[in-house]
């Protein structure tokens, strides 16, 4: 694959050197910035979070990331709490997030089968034929850690199953998401990578 500029937003999470291993075994260049101009100019962009959306929605702010990310016209993956902060606000400590796709997050219901927050390997279940999802299917293990969730909805391309069925995958437009980390889902996470930055 010809090298891509792939800008990841820093959003003051941590564990970027994952993603950017996985990105260097694909062939893809890629820079963590705060820049807007590098953003703006980049084919790709991904918002990768850890953490608790207020604080990352604050960082955003600060640095005027939040009118630049909506505007995008390039693909944007936005990466476990990337994928929360795409949508119109989180449960969690009532964040207002970035208001691309129409659902608010919530906070996942624990049981002693399945605690929060919920970490480790689980099934993904295909709902909809993407390029995004290309040779990935149904019954696809994918490495997920969070404790906040978006439920499934007209956006949903692939869900996964809690005490109640979350949104694993989805797209809009130029803005697709992942709850799971794809950088730490092996090779079903090295194809959705490769699949992204082939859109």
């Amino acid at each position: 694959m010809a090298a891509v500029q792939v800008a990841i937003i820093d959003s003051g999470g941590a564990n970027i050197a994952s993603l950017r291993f996985a990105l260097d075994r694909l062939r893809a260049e890629s820079v963590l910035t705060t820049d807007p101009q590098l953003i703006r100019n980049a084919s790709h962009v991904i918002l990768p979070g850890v953490g608790a959306a207020a604080d990352a929605m604050s960082k955003l702010r600060d640095r005027r990331l939040d009118t630049v990310v909506p505007q995008l016209t390039q693909p944007v993956l936005g990466i476990c709490l990337g994928m929360q902060l795409l949508a119109e606000a989180s449960q969690e400590d009532d964040a207002t997030c970035l208001g691309i796709v129409p659902v608010i997050a919530s906070k996942l219901t624990g049981s002693s089968r399945n605690p929060v927050p919920n970490m480790g390997w689980c099934p993904i279940r295909v709902t909809r034929s993407h390029p995004l999802l290309d040779g990935i299917t149904t019954g696809s293990y994918f490495y997920f850690i969070h404790s906040y969730a978006l439920p499934p909805g007209d956006f949903s391309l692939a869900t996964a199953d809690h005490e109640s069925e979350i949104t694993a995958v989805l797209a809009r437009e130029n803005f697709y998401a992942t709850q799971f980390h794809p950088e730490r889902s092996s090779t079903a996470g090295a194809r959705l990578l490769q699949n992204f930055l082939s859109i």
